[in-house]
């Protein structure tokens, strides 16, 4: 049975404000929690699931884990979904610094990034295609926001999620070639991408901002062939990846 103090604390975790303040973040569903327990099982600190898993799991939690039992109904108490799947975790966020990024490879950064939905598909993308690192504004949406945890699956712990100035940030790296998505840039089909480097997203609707295109970087477009206005962050970010790491 889930205490009344352990229902609003998991609610309250919904908040970025309080997410930040115990250092935790709440992770759903089966498939989540198993991949979570196989790969970072360190960082889980509780969780909260039905008899049913319970007893699929017990071997795989482990004794230094705590689980409380939880009626369905319970878990809908606590659970942000509509339809919440046997188990929640509450998981320690990681601790990601731009004092120790490194420049290998390819490097994603998210100017003023809103949706939720698009920051965890990035996520994904990224992982995808082996980027390490997404740096984001610090106006951005928190990466441990419960919807784009849940859009960026298991991805979430396996790609570096840093908060910064991303003037400072690209000033910082003068010798790292830059690759701004705009609407009327050079075709991504043209470009010899240069690793390493760093590719950059703008916002849904505002796109890059005149601060960043005024710096040394290259404009790139995904050329378009038929009459929709753009394109969705996410899916421009997977395009641009493909060719990029190809």
């Amino acid at each position: 049975m889930i205490s009344k103090s352990d229902i609003k604390y998991i609610q309250s975790l919904s908040h970025k404000k309080f997410r930040d303040e115990a250092g935790l973040f709440i992770v759903e569903g089966v498939k989540m929690t198993h991949e979570l327990l196989l790969e970072n099982k360190q960082l889980v600190k509780k969780l909260f699931a039905v008899e049913e898993w319970i007893k699929t799991n017990k071997s795989l939690v482990g004794k230094s884990i705590e689980i409380v039992q939880v009626e369905d109904f319970e878990l809908q108490k606590i659970s942000t979904q509509k339809n919440p799947q046997q188990v929640i975790a509450l998981v320690s966020m990681p601790e990601f610094s731009i004092k120790t990024y490194n420049p290998d490879g390819v490097t994603v950064v998210l100017d003023r990034l809103q949706d939720p939905g698009n920051l965890g598909t990035i996520i994904r993308t990224c992982d995808w295609f082996g980027v390490k690192t997404i740096i984001c504004s610090t106006d951005a949406v928190d990466a441990f926001n419960p919807k784009v945890v849940q859009s960026a699956m298991g991805s979430i712990l396996r790609v570096n999620i840093i908060y910064s100035d991303i003037v400072e940030f690209l000033a910082s790296h003068p010798e790292v070639p830059k690759y701004a998505a705009v609407l009327n840039g050079k075709s991504i089909h043209q470009i010899d991408f240069k690793k390493p480097c760093i590719i950059i997203i703008g916002n849904e609707s505002l796109g890059i901002s005149d601060q960043i295109l005024g710096k040394e970087v290259t404009k790139i477009s995904i050329p378009k062939y038929g009459s929709a206005e753009s394109l969705n962050a996410a899916i421009a970010t997977s395009i641009i990846l493909s060719n990029c790491v190809r």
